[in-house]
């Protein structure tokens, strides 16, 4: 699916899970990429609702194959609530520096957000769909290539583990549409309010 080294953020994360005003979040990620350069790897992330609808995260990764490290920025801006049967819509902006094909990438991204809360079996999980959407700088190179992803996870509290109540789990499956990769990010989450 990619022909080129180019990149794009590295998952949406908690950012569509409604996070009670001015909590923090830490969180650490198996990340799996399965297209060209692939490989396997951890990166950890914060995250902390700024206020109503506004989620900010930062994050490090490091990995495998040739998409060695990156740290990332990104803010979560809600534009509707998920009420009733209305959708949550957000809009997240991410930058990212990444070794990606012994090259550096800076990466900026739009990602337009919708998730819904939904009741599975009698626990609660937050399904989502992202269109992310950038532009990768090859720093070594001075050139420029444009992404384009479809992102689809859900994040979950994981009140079904006694004991882990607090934990939030969450799953996505990044597929690389134009000059992307292909991903699979698994995670677990912990408030230290």
């Amino acid at each position: 699916m990619l022909m080129s080294s180019a990149a794009q953020a590295y998952g949406i994360g908690l950012s569509s899970f409604p996070l009670a005003a001015k909590t923090r979040m830490v969180s650490a990620e198996a990340t799996g990429i399965v297209s060209h350069g692939a490989g396997a790897g951890i990166q950890a992330r914060y995250t902390q609702n700024l206020n109503v609808g506004t989620t900010l995260d930062l994050g490090v990764g490091l990995s495998s194959g040739e998409r060695s490290k990156r740290i990332f920025a990104g803010m979560d801006y809600e534009l509707f609530p998920d009420y009733e049967r209305q959708p949550r819509a957000s809009i997240k902006a991410t930058i990212a520096n990444a070794n990606e094909f012994g090259q550096t990438h800076n990466i900026f991204t739009i990602a337009p957000t919708f998730s819904k809360g939904f009741s599975f079996w009698g626990r609660e999980g937050f399904p989502y769909l992202a269109v992310p959407y950038g532009v990768s700088l090859n720093s070594d190179r001075n050139t420029y290539v444009t992404t384009l992803d479809l992102a689809v996870g859900a994040n979950a509290p994981m009140k079904f583990i006694e004991g882990y109540e607090k934990l939030i789990g969450n799953i996505e499956i990044t597929a690389g549409l134009k000059n992307s990769f292909t991903a699979i990010f698994m995670g677990v989450s912990y408030p230290i309010n």
